[in-house]
C-alpha cells in the first residue's frame, strides 16, 4: 500500500499532458493490484472476519488489546505511569472487562503528553504528522504510521460492498479535494488508479453543479462518494431547477459529516438509490458502517475496541440509551490511543444485528464532533467546513479557532494563539486556506483571548450571520449552525 500511495502521489504531481496517455495504461490494471498485497490480505481478512461468532471476535479483541497495551507499557512513559498507577499489567489482561480498570483519556491528554505517548520517534521513517480540527474547533496533533492506510482502505471498501460497490467501479467524488478546472472550465480531475472522478466541493454554484451532473451522467454505472452537505446541495439544486438526477448513479456513500434524516430522505428521493454511511475519525480507533438492511451502524470489532459510556463513565448496556464513544485503536503502533474519549455520541442498539446476523455492536443516532457549518463564497457557493478542514501543521500553534461571516466572500478567522504563534504562522494559515478558497473568499485573521461558547458549552466552527438564502449549496440553518455534541 505504501508503494501504491507513493505511485499515487507521483501521479497527482504529473502534468495533464503526461497523465492522458499514462492514464489509459493504468486504467487497464485492476486497482487491487495497484493497492498492493498488504491491502489484498487485509481486505480478505475483513471480509471473512465480519461473520465470525462472538466468541471468536472477543478472543481476537483480547489478543489485540494485550498487544497494544504491552507496546504502550514497554515503549511509552505516559502509559507506564498510568498503568502502574492503577496496578494494571498487560500480561494480566484476561477479559475485556478488565479494560475498565484503566483511566480514560481525551484530546487534552494528548496535547499535554504528546511526546511521552510516542512508542517510536516522531522523526523516524514511515511516520505521518496528523492533525484534526477536534471538538469545538480545538486542533489536535498526533502521529501515525503510514502502514495504517492499507487497513483503513480495506475496512472502507469492504463496508461499501454492503451498498453493492466493488473495488474498481467508478466513483464520482465531492469531498474537499482541491480540483483545478480543465480546458473547458470544468472543475474535474480523473484518477485512473482507483477509477475516481473528482469534482470541486469548493465551487458548488448552480452553474458548476449543473455541469457536474451532466458530466457524471456520462460515466456509466457509478457511485457518489460525498459529504452529506455536498450531496444535499446537489439534491437541492435538482429540486430547485425541476430537473432529474443522472440515472447511472447506483448508490450514495456519504461520510465525514453528521447524517441528518431530512438530508438522507431528500437525497434518496432525488437520486433514487440507497444512501449509505460509515463512521470513523482521524485517530483511527473506531470504524462503524451501516447495515445493508437498515441505517443502523455496525461497529467493526477487529478494527478497535469500542466502548459506550454514560455521563458517569459506566458502560451503556440498555438499548435506546445514549453514551459517549470511547475507543482503543489496534492499528496505530506509533502513538497508541487507549480508552480515548472521542467526544462523539451514539445510541446503543444491541450486540447483534438480527437482520444480517453479524455479532457486532449496533449503534444509531450518531452525533459527530465535526459540524456541518460552512462559508459562502463571492459567487454564492456554499463551502462546507469539512471541505475546509486541514490535515497539515498550519494550525499547530492555534489553541482554538472560529470563522465569523456576515458578508458573502468575506470572513474573519478568530484564533486563540498558543505561545510562539507569530507572523509566519499567520502566513502559513493564509497560504493553506488560500489554495482552497482561490480568492473566492477572502479572510482576515484576528487573535482573540476567548471564543464564546454555546449554552451546551461548545463552540461552532462558523459564527454564520448570513440569513437563509436560495443559494445552491446552503443547508438549513439547523444544519449549518449546529454545534458538535
Amino acid at each position: 500500500m505504501k508503494r501504491a500511495l507513493s505511485r499515487k502521489n507521483l501521479w497527482d504531481q504529473l502534468p495533464r499532458t503526461v497523465k492522458a496517455p499514462l492514464g489509459w495504461f493504468l486504467g487497464k490494471i485492476p486497482p487491487r493490484f495497484l493497492l498492493g498485497a498488504q491491502f489484498r490480505r487485509k481486505a480478505a481478512f475483513v471480509r471473512q472476519a465480519q461473520w465470525w461468532p462472538s466468541e471468536q471476535l472477543r478472543a481476537y479483541q483480547l489478543a489485540a488489546l494485550k498487544q497494544i497495551c504491552t507496546l504502550a507499557y514497554d515503549k511509552t512513559g505516559y502509559y507506564r505511569r498510568q498503568f502502574d498507577g492503577v496496578g494494571f499489567k498487560p500480561e494480566d489482561l484476561t477479559s475485556l472487562d478488565a479494560m475498565s480498570a484503566l483511566p480514560t483519556m481525551d484530546k487534552n491528554t494528548v496535547r499535554q503528553h504528546l511526546q511521552e505517548m510516542l512508542a517510536r520517534p516522531a522523526t523516524g521513517p514511515g511516520i505521518d504528522y496528523c492533525s484534526t480540527g477536534g471538538t469545538s474547533g480545538t486542533p489536535l496533533a498526533f502521529y501515525m504510521g503510514k502502514e495504517r492506510s492499507a487497513t483503513e482502505y480495506a475496512y472502507l471498501t469492504v463496508s461499501w460492498e454492503r451498498l453493492g460497490y466493488q473495488l474498481g467501479e467508478t466513483l464520482a467524488v465531492l469531498r474537499g479535494r482541491v480540483v483545478r478546472p480543465d480546458r473547458q472550465g470544468l472543475y474535474h480531475e480523473y484518477d485512473p488508479l482507483l477509477r475516481h472522478h473528482y469534482y470541486s466541493n469548493f465551487h458548488m454554484t448552480d452553474e458548476n453543479m449543473g455541469r457536474y451532473l451532466k458530466h457524471i451522467a456520462t460515466l456509466g454505472p457509478c457511485f457518489l462518494h460525498v459529504y452529506p452537505s455536498s450531496v444535499a446541495a446537489l439534491a437541492q439544486f435538482i429540486l430547485r431547477r425541476g430537473g432529474r438526477a443522472p440515472e447511472n448513479i447506483r448508490g450514495i456513500i456519504a461520510e465525514s459529516e453528521m447524517v441528518y434524516p431530512e438530508q438522507r430522505k431528500m437525497a434518496e428521493e432525488v437520486f433514487g438509490c440507497r444512501y449509505f454511511s460509515c463512521y470513523g475519525h482521524s485517530e483511527k480507533l473506531v470504524q462503524a458502517s451501516e447495515c445493508e438492511h437498515s441505517t443502523d451502524y455496525h461497529v467493526w470489532p477487529t478494527y478497535g475496541y469500542f466502548e459506550l459510556l454514560d455521563d458517569h463513565g459506566n458502560p451503556v448496556t440498555t438499548p435506546g440509551q445514549r453514551g459517549e464513544i470511547v475507543g482503543t485503536g489496534f492499528i496505530n503502533t506509533v502513538m497508541p490511543f487507549i480508552r480515548y474519549r472521542t467526544g462523539d455520541y451514539a445510541v446503543f442498539g444491541g450486540n447483534r444485528c438480527e437482520a444480517c446476523g453479524r455479532e457486532h455492536t449496533v449503534i444509531r443516532s450518531l452525533e459527530g464532533r465535526w459540524p456541518s457549518g460552512g462559508l459562502f463564497a463571492t459567487d454564492g457557493a456554499f463551502i462546507s467546513m469539512t471541505a475546509i478542514n486541514l490535515h497539515d501543521d498550519s494550525f499547530s500553534r492555534v489553541k482554538q479557532f472560529q470563522f465569523y461571516q456576515d458578508t458573502p466572500g468575506k470572513a474573519v478567522l478568530k484564533i486563540i494563539p498558543t505561545d510562539g504563534f507569530g507572523e509566519t504562522d499567520g502566513r502559513n494559515i493564509q497560504r493553506s486556506l488560500g489554495r482552497k478558497f482561490e480568492e473566492r473568499l477572502l479572510f482576515t485573521i484576528q487573535t482573540v483571548e476567548s471564543i464564546p461558547l454555546t449554552p451546551s458549552g461548545k463552540t461552532v466552527y462558523v459564527d454564520q450571520r448570513i440569513g437563509r438564502k436560495a443559494s445552491g449549496g446552503q443547508p438549513s440553518e439547523d444544519v449549518q449552525n449546529r454545534a458538535a455534541p
